[in-house]
């Protein structure tokens, strides 16, 4: 995944893959998701992004997955 953020438009791409995105589908007048040919998720544009999201503050936790029959806490 990559995040990329471009200041002169304050625009920010985020890139799940890098299938060819074959639909862009309109979340709203700032939110953009691009999809391959079976619907899957390879980009996400936002437009506008220091108002709709919290740059530049990003961070990535990745979740390990808990044996079976664990409880859950």
């Amino acid at each position: 995944m990559k995040v990329k953020y471009f200041s002169d438009t304050d625009t920010a791409l985020v890139e799940f893959s890098n299938r060819e995105v074959v639909e862009t589908k309109e979340i709203n007048e700032n939110i953009y998701l691009d999809l391959d040919a079976s619907g899957n998720l390879v980009a996400m544009t936002i437009e506008r992004a220091h108002e709709q999201a919290s740059l530049p503050y990003i961070s990535f936790e990745q979740i390990e997955a808990k044996e079976p029959g664990s409880a859950l806490k």
